[in-house]
């Protein structure tokens, strides 16, 4: 089961005696400190957990699967997220 964003504001609350409210201010401003990041092609590293990082997909053909016509793919930026040696490690 995925945890919520509530469950993890009211985990961190709990680990580090802050306000849920301080807590969900810090979350929100970090979705939009990373989503900034990503926007302007820079790499975001998040000690222990991974690096976040955006590449190019190019445009390619492909087929839909009801018809089999082939199809045009556009061209793409995509996230990709690379985990930290601790956090494999931790769970395997």
């Amino acid at each position: 089961m995925a945890m919520t964003k509530d469950q993890l504001i009211t985990d961190i609350a709990e680990a580090t005696d802050a306000p849920k409210a301080t807590v969900r201010a810090i979350l929100e401003q970090l979705s939009e400190i990373v989503s900034e990041a990503l926007e302007n092609h820079d790499e975001i590293t998040l000690p222990g957990i991974g690096k976040l990082k955006t590449s190019e997909r190019p445009a390619r053909t492909g087929r839909n699967p009801q018809t089999g016509a082939a199809i045009e793919i556009a061209a793409k930026r995509v996230i990709k997220y690379v985990p930290a040696k601790a956090l494999s490690d931790a769970i395997n």
